[in-house]
């Protein structure tokens, strides 16, 4: 078993994390980081709670460092893990600069040890949806691509406060738009250029709370939107081809299962209810069809079974730092468009 540590223990890896690493096979959950009180024994009594990663990485035995604490701990803690001989996994958004990103690509190859970034929202219904309608080429040549992250938070957070600080690594743009443009690249590749519009909508909004990418690959152009003022929710993805469109409203049910507290272990985990099925109109075979397409059942926890296969059985790694790097300077290049008011060149992918 790969004996597995938690670098904090708030929202991420309460939801995200350790409710995957408690049950899957192949991980033994042994130690979380908190700097303040013991609250992973409430829920994981047999984990021994630390109060500093440095005290953490006395421990010959940990072989992997899961990092979910703030941004700006990312790169310094990451840095910190493999130093020490850990593999890690990296939250979303990788690193606060592309530069950073480099760093850590660099140095898991002269350690040896796997360096992941933690993209969970590549085993949802709705992307692996989408990814399976576009293998089958079912809407013809895609010309149009757009996808929304809006919700609805005129207030301001009562947890995870840093994220509204102006401070290196927050904003919703490394937030939320980490998830919109991962996606995008893994389906699409990289883009020419990319024009953005991102914005500081509420009132006392210190950081960026909205924002509008268009990347532009030729004949297809792909939309990305994120804001925190959208009460009433328009579809999550549109998609639309030489053949047809598929349109696909809701959310991926397991975020808020999570946290309710359900455990992970239930056969229909990751699946999305029938009513929530995105619609399909296109030509196949010479036939008009309009009709709802069954979502392709999710789950995060393919993450960890994906990444227990690299650690263990050298598989590749499916969430490499390079795609951390690629998603921070696209990041880099939207702040870049948005103050200069106009397209840019996307440079520096690797």
């Amino acid at each position: 078993m790969i004996r597995t540590a938690l670098v904090s223990f708030g929202i991420s890896s309460k939801t995200f994390h350790a409710p995957f690493l408690s049950i899957l096979p192949g991980y033994d959950l042994v130690s979380v980081v908190e700097r303040n009180g013991a609250s992973a024994k409430d829920i994981y009594p047999s984990v021994e709670v630390v109060s500093s990663i440095e005290k953490l990485l006395q421990d010959d035995s940990i072989e992997l460092v899961v990092i979910t604490s703030p941004n700006e701990t990312h790169f310094p803690y990451a840095k910190m893990a493999m130093e020490a001989g850990k593999h890690v996994v990296v939250e979303k958004p990788f690193t606060n600069t592309s530069e950073e990103a480099r760093q850590l690509i660099t140095l898991a190859e002269i350690t040896g040890k796997t360096c992941a970034v933690y993209q969970n929202r590549r085993y949802v219904a709705d992307y692996l949806t989408m990814k399976e309608i576009l293998q089958k080429k079912l809407l013809g040549e895609l010309h149009e691509f757009e996808a929304h992250y809006d919700r609805y938070r005129p207030d301001p957070r009562t947890y995870g406060l840093w994220r509204e600080k102006p401070i290196p690594g927050s904003g919703v743009l490394y937030d939320l738009g980490s998830h919109l443009i991962d996606q995008a690249l893994q389906l699409f590749g990289h883009p020419q250029f990319i024009l953005a519009d991102i914005r500081k909508q509420k009132a006392y909004s210190l950081v960026d709370d909205y924002f509008e990418l268009k990347l532009d690959y030729g004949f297809l152009k792909v939309l990305l939107k994120s804001g925190m003022l959208v009460r009433e929710m328009g579809p999550r993805y549109l998609m639309h081809g030489t053949k047809g469109s598929y349109i696909k409203y809701g959310e991926d049910p397991q975020e808020e299962r999570l946290k309710a507290g359900e455990i992970p272990i239930s056969p229909d985990w990751g699946k999305e209810p029938a009513a929530q099925f995105g619609l399909i109109h296109t030509e196949v075979e010479g036939k008009i069809i309009r009709e709802n397409y069954p979502s392709v059942q999710g789950g995060y926890g393919q993450f960890y079974k994906n990444l227990y296969q690299t650690i263990r059985a050298g598989a590749p790694l499916m969430e490499t730092p390079i795609h951390g790097h690629n998603v921070i300077r696209m990041i880099e290049l939207a702040f870049e468009s948005s103050q200069q008011r106009q397209s840019v060149a996307v440079t520096g992918l690797l």
